[in-house]
């Protein structure tokens, strides 16, 4: 029969969290595994790198789930549809990092990069150019830059998550009206932002395919 750990997951990451918030990630595991009663080697029977640790224990995932399901939508369905729900999903990233990460950083702590060596929205500003690079070469998109276009668009989200962290009154806009309806296409969507309606909507006005 399989022996019953005696702490859970959560609780290591629990430790693990109060640490890394007094320290940053400059924290030993040594320490993190002192505070959870354990020995370091459990934690990384659990955990494969102390980046790994870190980012469970801050809720903060290292690769988001907008990613994973980009690599599926080139050359399928509505490409403006996609964009902005792809747009909302990044807000929704952001809104769930960005105050993990000031927290981190206000009490003057260090902490890994979320895209590994290179900043995160760095990192995004790559997946999204190359997936709008697939676009481009299957014309669904008009010729255009398509780094500038992925800069404008994952910049002006970004930008927009830290001005509603910086409000002392966050108040989000939205509309009741689905993606769909709002394309016209009748296709059920979720909710989305105001803005990120109005970013996509202006910015495809220039990339939009040409009709012959």
């Amino acid at each position: 029969m399989a022996r019953i750990p005696r702490i859970t997951n959560q609780q290591i990451l629990e430790a693990a969290r109060q640490i890394f918030l007094q320290q940053g990630f400059g924290a030993s595991t040594l320490e993190i595994a002192q505070q959870a009663g354990i020995s370091e080697a459990s934690i990384f029977k659990r955990f494969s790198t102390k980046e790994e640790l870190f980012f469970a224990a801050m809720g903060i995932p290292e690769k988001p789930q907008w990613v994973n399901e980009l690599e599926c939508l080139c050359g399928k369905g509505n490409l403006k549809e996609n964009l902005i729900k792809v747009c909302f999903e990044i807000m929704e990233f952001y809104r769930q990092v960005l105050p993990q990460i000031i927290m981190v950083r206000s009490r003057g702590n260090a902490m890994p990069e979320l895209g590994g060596k290179e900043a995160r929205p760095m990192v995004d500003v790559k997946v999204l150019t190359a997936f709008l690079e697939c676009e481009i070469n299957q014309d669904r998109l008009r010729p255009c830059d398509p780094q500038t276009v992925a800069h404008i668009l994952v910049g002006s989200v970004i930008n927009y998550v830290f001005l509603e962290q910086m409000s002392s009154q966050v108040s989000i806009p939205t509309t009741e009206l689905a993606i769909g309806t709002y394309l016209n296409s009748g296709v059920p969507a979720p909710e989305v932002s105001v803005f990120v309606l109005s970013l996509v909507d202006i910015l495809w006005q220039g990339i939009a395919p040409r009709q012959d």
